[in-house]
């Protein structure tokens, strides 16, 4: 495995590995909570080695091997940080692969390359695409007892099911969510988008992923249903899925 080098992203080290090889390279983004040496990440690190393609993944701040609270993390923040590293690492065109949340930095990533000019996005592959889950997921569903505590220290705890540790929401998170909604008209990626989202995902419904295709220009949209895949697509199945739906977009982008 490689190690992690660290880039400063105002003022915060973020871990980064990154490994060399053919275009269009792939780049890695996790999820909520996730870190880059989780079961997707590695596997796709892999393939990408034996393909000889380049790969590049990161940890957000508060996430894994990088610096900062993860209390202290919003979109805004993870975005800028993921941009960094992107403009650092690499060189022409990427397929970006965003995994729950990491789906929603890859299409606000699309959006600021494009306002900057930067066309080099070759394609998106979205698992479980969780954009704009604050304001569509976690808002709707706040308990009185929720919004109390959002109100009078800031933040309030969830069970994990992955994790002994309580996911944390902010109303920092909550209020800079709204602020980069993707949802909330069409959404231009000028490249093809692949989506797998399973069926059994007890975190974002398939309605979530439906209603992110009827955004997405239809020529260029693929939609996987998996029909007993979870949130985490972490099966063997779900994997080979991946690594197929990965390798299909980067011949064709090749």
């Amino acid at each position: 495995m490689t190690t992690p080098v660290f880039l400063d992203v105002e003022g915060t080290s973020i871990a980064v590995r990154q490994t060399a090889g053919a275009a269009p390279g792939i780049v890695w983004l996790g999820g909520y909570k996730s870190d880059m040496l989780g079961t997707k990440a590695q596997t796709l690190a892999e393939w990408a080695g034996r393909e000889g393609r380049a790969f590049l993944r990161h940890d957000y701040s508060g996430h894994g091997e990088s610096g900062g609270a993860f209390a202290d993390g919003t979109i805004s923040k993870w975005l800028a940080q993921s941009l960094a590293v992107f403009r650092h690492f690499t060189q022409g065109r990427q397929i970006l692969v965003g995994s729950s949340m990491g789906a929603w930095i890859a299409l606000r990533m699309v959006q600021e390359l494009r306002k900057a000019g930067e066309d080099r996005i070759a394609g998106l592959v979205l698992l479980a695409p969780a954009p704009d889950f604050t304001a569509e997921l976690v808002e709707p569903a706040l308990t009185e007892a929720q919004k109390r505590d959002l109100a009078e220290k800031g933040f309030f705890e969830e069970p994990s099911d992955y994790s002994a540790e309580p996911y944390i929401y902010t109303r920092a998170l909550i209020e800079d969510g709204r602020n980069n909604r993707v949802m909330t008209g069409p959404i231009d990626t000028h490249c093809p988008v692949h989506i797998l989202q399973g069926l059994a995902d007890a975190d974002v419904p398939a309605s979530h992923a439906l209603k992110l295709v009827g955004l997405l220009p239809a020529d260029d949209v693929t939609l996987s249903l998996i029909p007993e895949g979870d949130h985490r697509l972490s099966r063997p199945q779900d994997l080979d899925m991946l690594l197929r739906s990965v390798g299909a977009m980067a011949r064709q982008a090749g």
